[in-house]
């Protein structure tokens, strides 16, 4: 993957050199191996290289045989050698980037439906003047810009655009957003003006300033009515992912994979071992101190029934201490997972030895992997009831609820929200929206999903609402930028669109069957696992916070959310935060998803707006 950026100017003032290397000197980290630039009379490009495919060639920006068009680009295009054989272009190159010229030259904006890979581009238009921005179907890959009357930028990652945007400030609005979801739903960020560019959208800039965007592709939002034998989805499923994983290798460098010990990761790796023909793969493991939620062991034996070159590094709350400012400017935002972080150490010690790597991101939301998917239908029938009954009744419960028993307040307070919208939100959320009113007022501007509500049974719904919301803006940000904040790009061949249109396609019933979840994807790794690791339960990257909080880290929080010139403590209720710290610090609640959530916030309103921030 790389680094783009981007200006476009409507006041006919020109583009500088110097305001292109200001944007991709923040980008560096995306892009060591190259930089370059190209300035036209009303729009320059900015390009840093992570050199991946025709390592040797292949420099951006990019401009078409003939002239005319001109691209920036970052990502992957998987099925680049079959398109460049179909197209009638005198190719200069060996890359996938050329492809994108080429396929624009020939089909316009739509020629972006033909692509399988993961992406974010941009193609001027030197005769017409127009530029066209363009995002992955699911959002793997970010794209930012801003508007206003002289000028559109666009980049990569924010802190591109803050380079030559002067007088940033908080986009208040979105504070409650970040609170109820531990990141903010697209378009929106938490910079005013600042946007992203939604998930399979596409974007027109005409030379006046217009600006529309248009949607080429969705997740698919039908009912399934169509019933399937078991045993045909599971080989569906393994005849897509298999391919999936085929794409996902095409690479001219080293490619490895992350490999938790847990059913997705190690499915991945046992697919790519098998589609190369048994070559050895190289694997990356993450372990905590706290034998809770240390996985390593199983990775250690997954690597030894696949016969991988494996590597692992373990991660305490000293680690989490020196990386977060650093990482909260990787991110841009605050660290709304605190998995960031060993996402970051994977991809430091992946890449001492490769540029790509594989993950198992994706699955759950497609193929209801959470405990929450077991309750879609219970939740249901209880939101049912008169909301003026359910909520005092459930919101009593959900304080009454022992530290012991800390887990179940996540059901209890998604049942307890007043819609079935506000109830999907919810499940993930560390403060409902009565806290949020609490701490922070009512909001001016309501949430509004772009994506509209989900159709059909109440876990399709559930998986529908993660697909658009959770998994773009909160786990495949932090899975970009935590990869690229050492330079290694991450591929999850499980949201490949044809993974994910067929796992739509399918019933829930093998999805969640007799309670199981995960159902599909358990028996198609029954064909390469033992049942050992296919059946023990999951933990995913779960990380020790809750005894951290009150060790580690309980210093620091106390320190950052109670002192005089906290942020936090600013805009928000002192009380109830020292409420919160107390409550976890006895160990009546168990309180570290809340501490971490306004802990994440502090560190990234100090870094971005109280002191000058400067990369890792």
């Amino acid at each position: 993957m790389c680094g783009i950026a981007g200006e476009m100017r409507f006041d006919g003032q020109p583009v500088t050199a110097e305001r292109m290397a200001a944007m991709t000197s923040q980008l560096q980290h995306r892009g060591p191996d190259g930089e370059g630039h190209w300035l036209g009379a009303t729009a320059g490009f900015g390009h840093s290289r992570l050199a991946i495919i025709d390592v040797a060639g292949s420099a951006q920006p990019m401009a078409s045989r003939d002239g005319r068009y001109v691209v920036t680009f970052n990502g992957e295009i998987f099925n680049y050698r079959s398109l460049r054989r179909e197209l009638d272009y005198p190719f200069a190159t060996d890359g996938d980037t050329e492809v994108l010229l080429a396929l624009f030259d020939s089909a316009g904006p739509a020629g972006v439906q033909r692509l399988r890979g993961q992406f974010a581009y941009a193609i001027y238009d030197t005769f017409t003047g127009e530029l066209h921005l363009f995002r992955d179907r699911l959002g793997i890959l970010p794209l930012y810009y801003t508007v206003d009357d002289d000028r559109l930028l666009f980049a990569s990652e924010i802190k591109a655009l803050l380079a030559v945007v002067p007088n940033a400030a908080v986009d208040v609005d979105s504070l409650h957003d970040y609170l109820g979801r531990r990141s903010v739903l697209a378009p929106y960020t938490l910079f005013d003006g600042i946007r992203k560019l939604l998930p399979g959208h596409r974007l027109l800039v005409r030379p006046g300033g217009a600006v529309e965007v248009h949607q080429y592709w969705s997740v698919p939002n039908e009912s399934v009515t169509t019933p399937i034998e078991p045993g045909e989805a599971i080989d569906r499923v393994e005849e897509a992912l298999t391919e999936s994983v085929r794409d996902a290798l095409v690479a001219d460098v080293p490619v490895g994979a992350y490999l938790s010990g847990g059913l997705d990761s190690s499915l991945i790796v046992a697919l790519a071992t098998s589609v190369n023909s048994g070559a050895q793969m190289r694997t990356y493991s993450a372990g905590f101190s706290d034998p809770r939620f240390d996985e390593l062991p199983w990775a250690r034996r997954v690597s030894q029934l696949l016969h991988t070159e494996h590597h692992e590094v373990t991660i305490g709350p000293s680690e989490f201490i020196d990386l977060w400012r650093p990482l909260t400017w990787h991110r841009d935002a605050p660290m709304s997972e605190p998995a960031d972080v060993a996402v970051h150490k994977l991809a430091v010690l992946a890449g001492q030895d490769v540029k790509v790597v594989l993950s198992g991101e994706g699955s759950d939301e497609l193929f209801a992997g959470y405990p929450k998917y077991r309750m879609a239908t219970t939740a249901d029938v209880v939101g049912m009831l008169p909301s003026r009954i359910r909520g005092p009744v459930l919101t009593r419960l959900d304080r009454a609820l022992p530290a012991a028993l800390g887990r179940l307040t996540i059901p209890v307070r998604a049942m307890a929200a007043t819609s079935r919208e506000q109830r999907l939100r919810t499940w993930f959320a560390p403060f409902t929206d009565t806290e949020r009113q609490a701490l922070l007022g009512p909001p001016r501007r309501h949430a509004e999903e772009w994506f509209g509500p989900g159709r059909g049974d109440a876990v399709r719904r559930m998986l529908y609402a993660d697909t658009q919301g959770w998994l773009p803006d909160n786990l495949l940000e932090r899975g970009d930028r935590m990869s690229m904040s050492a330079s290694v790009e991450l591929r999850p061949p499980f949201l490949d669109a044809r993974v994910v249109e067929l796992a739509f396609g399918l019933p829930s019933a093998v999805k969640l069957r007799r309670g199981t979840t995960k159902w599909v994807v358990k028996e198609v790794a029954r064909r390469h696992l033992p049942t050992e690791i296919v059946d023990r339960r999951k933990v995913g990257f779960a990380v020790p916070l809750d005894a951290w909080f009150r060790d580690g880290l309980r210093d620091m929080a106390w320190d950052m959310l109670t002192s005089t010139n906290s942020y936090v403590g600013e805009i928000m209720a002192k009380s109830a935060i020292q409420d919160l710290l107390s409550s976890h610090d006895s160990g009546r609640r168990n309180e570290h998803i809340r501490l971490w959530t306004l802990l994440g916030l502090e560190v990234w309103h100090e870094l971005f707006f109280r002191s000058a921030p400067t990369g890792a």
